[in-house]
C-alpha cells in the first residue's frame, strides 16, 4: 500500500508540474506528460521496475478515448468513413508493412523478422494523436478525419497481426540462460487466457460464431438496454451510480471483447458509435471523461519513464537513425498517400507530420513476438525504444505542423491581389466572419447598402457564390479603409476575429473621423475597455447578448411570464452597459483586474446597485399587477 501512494504521489506530482509549464510554452499536454516521464524515470531513477505494469493499466485511457470518440460518431458518419477506412488506411498498413520490411531484409534479417517489425512500424500512436487532434481541434479538419481513419483502421488491424505473428516463429531467439524464464512466462500467459478465453480449442465457425454473438449483444444492448437502465439508475437519485454505470460499460464491454480475442479499443468504439444517437450520449461522455484524461496521462508518463537512454547513449547513432528513417519513411508514404485521396495543402502535412510515428499497441506486438521467437532479445529492445523516440518526438511534429501552416496561410493570402474597391456605402463592414456575416443580412435586407472588406480571400469566394458582394482586402490598412469610402460614411462595423486588429482599426477610424459612429466586435469584459478607450460607439461582446436571452429563457421557465423576464433581462442589460462604462474608468490596462484595489471596489459598488435594480424592477413588477 505504501508503495502504491508512493508511485501515484510521483507520477501525480510530476503531471501537476509539468504539464502547466509544457501548456503555457506552447508545447501542448502530451509533450508535458512525456517530459515529466522522462524526469523521474531516466533522469531521476526514482520510478523503476512497475512503470511497465502501470503502463498495461493506463492504456486502458486509450479504450475510454475511443468509446468516447465513438460517442461523437453517428453510424452513418461511420458509414460515409468507409472509402478511408478501407482505401487509405488499408493501404497505409500494407504499403508502410511492405517497404518496411524490405528495408529491414536489406539490413541482413530474415523475412520473417522483417515482417513482424513492418506490422509493428505499420502502427501509430492512437493515444497521441487524437489526444493532439483534440487538444488543438483538428480532429473535424480534412487532415483530421483522414488521420482517425487510418488510426481506427491500425487498431482492428491488430487483430490479424496477433493472429499472423505466431506463424513466423523459427524458433527460440531468446538469450543464453533466458529459454527456461521465457519459456514459464508463455505458459503462465497461456494458462490465464485459456481461463480467460470463450474461444480458446473452438474451430474456425466455432470462434466466427461468438465473436459475431459478442459483437450483436454489443450493439443490441446498446440499442434496447440503456434506456431502461438509466431509469432503473435515476431511481436511486445518486450521481455517481451514473458515473459508476459509464465504467461499468466500458470496463464491461473490453472484458467481453477480450474474451472472444478481439481489440478492447475497438469494442468500446463500436459501443460509442451504437450509442451516439442515444439521449444519454452527453452523460455518458461527461462521466468518463476525466478518467479518460488521467489514464492517457498516465500512460504518456509511462511512456517517457520506460525511455531506455543508456541504450540510447551507448549506440547514438544507430537508434537516432533508425528513428529518424522510421519517420521519414512512413512520412513519404503518408504524403503519397494523403495527395492519391485528395488531401492539400495544410490538411496534407497535418495527414503526414500526424502519423508518421510508431505506436502504443506496437509495445503489444514486440512482446508478443519476443514471446513466440519472432524476434531476439537484443533486436526486441531496440524497436521498443525506437517506438518510445518516435512517440516523443510525436508533439514536436505536431508544432512543426503549426509553424508550417500559419506561413502557408499568409502565402495564400498573398498569392491574390487586392480588389480595387469601386462602390462606396453608407455601411463599412468590416470582416465577413459568423459574426459580420449576420449584421451584413439584417443591413442589407433593410435596403442599405453596405461595403464589406475581409482578409480571407475564401470567405469572401464564398460570399460571392451566394450572391453577397465583398472586397478582398486588409480592413486594418488605411488605403483599404479611404478607398471604401470612410470619410463619407455614417457607421462603420468592426467585425474581425483578432481583438488587437480591431482596437487598431477603431483607434485609426477614430481619429480619421471623430464623428463616424463606430460598432465593434469585443472578444471579452477586458477587450471591451481597450475599444472603450480607443472609441467605439457600440461594444457587442460575442456570446453577451446570446447569454442574455438564454437567461430569460430560464426566469421564464421557473415562474416568471415573458414580459416579467423581459423587463428583468432589459434591467440587467442596461445596468451592464452602464457598469462597463464605470469600470472602464478604473481599469488600467497595465494592472491585471484582481490586483487593481480601485477596480474591485467600484465593482462590487456596482454589483449592490444592480441587486438594488432587479429588486426595484421586480416590485414594481408586483404593484403593477396588484
Amino acid at each position: 500500500m505504501d508503495s502504491f501512494l508512493y508511485q501515484a504521489s510521483i507520477y501525480l506530482a510530476a503531471a501537476v508540474i509539468a504539464v502547466p509549464i509544457a501548456a503555457r510554452l506552447g508545447l501542448g499536454s502530451v509533450l508535458g506528460y512525456l517530459l515529466a516521464g522522462i524526469f523521474i524515470g531516466p533522469v531521476l531513477g526514482i520510478v523503476g521496475a512497475e512503470t511497465e505494469d502501470l503502463q498495461h493499466f493506463a492504456e486502458f485511457g486509450v479504450v475510454m478515448m475511443l468509446f468516447i470518440i465513438g460517442l461523437e460518431l453517428e453510424p452513418r458518419t461511420l458509414w460515409d468513413m468507409r472509402h478511408r477506412l478501407i482505401g487509405l488506411g488499408g493501404l497505409q498498413v500494407v504499403l508502410t508493412t511492405a517497404a518496411t520490411m524490405v528495408v529491414v531484409m536489406a539490413m541482413g534479417q530474415a523475412w520473417q523478422p522483417s515482417l513482424a517489425i513492418g506490422m509493428i512500424f505499420a502502427l501509430s500512436s492512437t493515444a497521441i494523436v487524437l489526444q493532439t487532434l483534440s487538444e488543438k481541434g483538428l480532429i473535424q479538419t480534412g487532415g483530421g478525419r483522414s488521420a482517425f481513419s487510418v488510426l481506427l483502421t491500425q487498431d482492428i488491424a491488430v487483430i490479424p497481426m496477433l493472429i499472423v505473428l505466431p506463424l513466423l516463429a523459427s524458433g527460440p531467439l531468446v538469450g543464453i540462460g533466458q529459454e527456461e524464464a521465457v519459456t514459464q512466462a508463455s505458459q503462465v500467459d497461456k494458462s490465464a487466457y485459456v481461463a480467460m478465453s470463450l474461444v480458446d480449442g473452438l474451430p474456425g465457425w466455432g470462434v466466427a460464431l461468438v465473436t459475431l454473438a459478442a459483437v450483436a449483444s454489443i450493439i443490441l444492448g446498446g440499442v434496447y438496454l440503456i434506456r431502461p437502465i438509466f431509469t432503473f439508475i435515476h431511481s436511486a437519485k445518486l450521481r455517481e451510480m451514473y458515473t459508476a454505470l459509464a465504467l461499468l460499460i466500458v470496463v464491461g464491454i473490453a472484458f467481453v471483447m477480450t474474451l472472444v480475442g478481439l481489440s478492447p479499443a475497438l469494442g468500446t468504439f463500436l459501443a460509442g458509435v451504437v450509442l451516439a444517437t442515444s439521449e444519454f450520449r452527453h452523460e455518458l461522455e461527461s462521466d468518463i471523461e476525466p478518467f479518460k484524461g488521467l489514464l492517457l496521462g498516465l500512460f504518456f508518463i509511462t511512456v517517457g519513464a520506460g525511455i531506455d537512454f543508456a541504450t540510447l547513449l551507448r549506440e547514438p547513432l544507430l537508434i537516432l537513425g533508425l528513428t529518424t528513417t522510421l519517420i521519414l519513411g512512413k512520412g513519404v508514404i503518408l504524403y503519397a498517400l494523403g495527395r492519391l485521396f485528395g488531401l492539400r495543402g495544410r490538411n496534407q502535412w497535418l495527414f503526414t507530420l500526424g502519423l508518421a510515428q510508431a505506436g502504443e499497441f506496437g509495445f503489444v506486438l514486440v512482446s508478443f513476438s519476443l514471446q513466440q521467437g519472432v524476434l531476439p532479445d537484443f533486436l526486441g529492445g531496440t524497436i521498443l525504444l525506437v517506438i518510445a523516440l518516435s512517440m516523443l518526438i510525436t508533439p514536436l511534429l505536431f508544432i512543426l505542423y503549426e509553424r508550417m501552416s500559419l506561413r502557408m496561410k499568409a502565402d495564400h493570402a498573398e498569392q491574390y491581389d487586392e480588389d480595387e474597391i469601386d462602390e462606396q456605402g453608407p455601411v463599412i463592414i468590416a470582416g465577413i466572419g459568423r459574426f459580420g456575416q449576420i449584421v451584413n443580412r439584417l443591413v442589407q435586407s433593410s435596403g442599405f447598402k453596405t461595403v464589406v472588406l475581409d482578409h480571407d480571400m475564401q470567405t469572401i469566394q464564398l460570399m460571392r457564390r451566394f450572391g453577397f458582394k465583398g472586397f478582398f482586402g486588409d480592413p486594418t490598412r488605411p488605403d483599404i479603409l479611404h478607398a471604401a469610402g470612410l470619410e463619407d460614411a455614417r457607421v462603420l462595423v468592426v467585425a474581425l476575429d483578432d481583438p488587437k486588429a480591431t482596437t487598431t482599426l477603431v483607434t485609426y477610424a477614430r481619429n480619421m473621423r471623430p464623428n463616424l459612429h463606430i460598432i465593434a466586435r469585443a472578444r471579452d469584459r477586458t477587450h471591451v475597455y481597450h475599444l472603450y478607450r480607443a472609441g467605439a460607439n457600440d461594444i457587442v461582446r460575442e456570446t453577451f447578448d446570446s447569454s442574455l436571452r438564454a437567461g430569460r429563457y430560464a426566469l421564464e421557465n421557473i415562474g416568471l411570464t415573458g414580459y416579467e423576464a423581459s423587463q428583468v433581462e432589459k434591467t440587467f442589460y442596461a445596468h451592464d452597459r452602464y457598469a462597463v462604462q464605470e469600470l472602464a474608468k478604473v481599469w488600467n490596462p497595465d494592472t491585471p483586474s484582481a490586483e487593481n484595489a480601485a477596480y474591485i471596489k467600484r465593482t462590487k459598488e456596482l454589483e449592490k446597485e444592480l441587486e438594488a435594480a432587479l429588486l426595484e424592477a421586480m416590485e414594481s413588477r408586483n404593484t403593477d399587477a396588484a
